[in-house]
């Protein structure tokens, strides 16, 4: 196994193959005292202490208070759930600009795809062809 000193130096990845990770270009590199502070302006513009949404989170309120000065990293769970919490995209939490309207996605439905995704294949293919049987109408 490759030393990590050197798996960060070289940009190879942990198996020690020598593969070179693919970098990120440099403009969507992520500052965190800049995702920090949009995350404090975002909390405090829905009126919520940092004891709040650190129990939304499951977090100690000292965590919150680091994000925000930016001296924590945040981990992608944690940016998922900052977006739950908050009720925004993660785009805003990362880059302080908001989902288009395009993306907008209806929960509910959201929901009942994730039910419809738990029964038997043959529900499925016969849900799937009433559902197929009205759209036809529409196009």
């Amino acid at each position: 196994m490759a030393d990590p000193a050197e798996v960060q130096k070289r940009g190879l990845d942990w198996s020690g193959e020598g593969r070179d990770l693919p970098r990120p270009p440099k403009d969507t590199l992520f500052s965190k005292k800049e995702v920090g502070a949009r995350i404090r302006a975002l909390r405090l513009q829905r009126g919520l202490p940092q004891v709040e949404l650190a129990r939304l989170l499951g977090v100690h309120q000292t965590n919150i208070s680091a994000m925000e000065r930016g001296t924590r990293a945040l981990t992608i769970h944690q940016i998922l759930k900052l977006s739950r919490a908050l009720k925004i995209s993660t785009d805003e939490i990362l880059t302080g600009t908001k989902a288009s309207d395009n993306g907008h996605v209806d929960r509910r439905f959201l929901r009942r795809l994730e039910k419809i995704d738990k029964l038997s294949k043959r529900d499925k293919q016969s849900l799937l062809g009433t559902i197929d049987a009205f759209l036809s109408k529409v196009s």
